[in-house]
């Protein structure tokens, strides 16, 4: 639910007409930026707040029942086509290219896709993307074997680069000069993943590849290769939030954030 800082900073970006000719999100980013390409202001939030406390949306009675913490059906079918319609028309008309990643299980190594229309299959993509080890069952697409792509890539500045997208702008949820630590749950995803040894060897070293990226991204950042948005201190918050208050406390912790970064970005992106 950190993801709820990038959905305001994406917000404010709808609001003043900033655009992107490509994005890329990992986990929730790709749940939740799906939005900016379909260009639903205020939905993520929205929907999060009037659902998070609904057993379909998020439960142990739904990870003891289906083994997912995220109810598939009811986030990724109810949700998006009955409760606050995901708008795939205007995902697929608008010409941003919107990519997202996953860790494939067999091989230790991110995936990405490109979503081009918002269907099932880029559902399937973005459910992938965001299926945390222990508390989701392993989705299956495209000949692949997939889960959480911030596994292995957390943040997908290189594939961008790679990519040919040379003005890039980070929304990071972790303010900086964080440091992530080994997980202190290691031992007991050794065992709940013993079928899955690549993910296991993903998970040891998490941390580092994190770490590492965080350096990186500072060392841009010092150069003016890249704009950062972060927040100035840690949102507090739970991964399965399910306060509203909460919720949007850390959205407009995001608002905030852009709107103070909004002549830098301007500026930046002007070639």
């Amino acid at each position: 639910m950190r993801g709820l800082f990038s959905c305001g900073v994406m917000d404010v970006f709808l609001e003043e007409g900033i655009d992107f000719d490509g994005a890329a999100g990992i986990s929730a980013g790709a749940c939740f930026g799906c939005n900016f390409k379909s260009r639903q202001k205020g939905r993520a939030l929205r929907y999060n707040m009037r659902y998070s406390r609904d057993p379909r949306y998020c439960s142990f009675r739904s990870l003891l029942k289906t083994g997912d913490l995220y109810g598939v059906d009811f986030c990724y079918r109810e949700l998006p086509e009955v409760l606050d319609p995901f708008d795939k028309k205007t995902f697929a008309e608008n010409p941003m290219e919107f990519y997202v990643g996953a860790t494939d299980v067999d091989t230790g190594r991110i995936v990405y896709h490109r979503c081009t229309d918002g269907g099932e299959r880029d559902m399937r993509w973005m459910q992938a993307s965001a299926s945390m080890p222990m508390v989701s069952r392993i989705v299956e697409v495209d000949g692949y074997r997939l889960l959480d792509g911030g596994i292995v890539d957390p943040v997908p500045y290189r594939f961008m680069e790679e990519a040919g997208y040379d003005r890039n702008v980070y929304i990071l949820t972790q303010p900086k000069g964080f440091q992530k630590e080994k997980s202190r749950a290691m031992p007991l995803m050794r065992l709940a993943l013993r079928d899955t040894p690549r993910i296991v060897e993903a998970m040891e070293a998490r941390h580092e590849v994190y770490n590492r990226q965080l350096a990186e991204i500072g060392e841009k950042e010092k150069r003016g290769e890249i704009l950062v948005i972060r927040p100035p201190e840690s949102l507090g918050i739970s991964r399965t939030e399910k306060n509203p208050k909460e919720l949007e406390r850390v959205y407009q912790i995001g608002v905030n954030e852009a709107r103070k970064a909004l002549p830098r970005v301007r500026t930046f992106l002007v070639p």
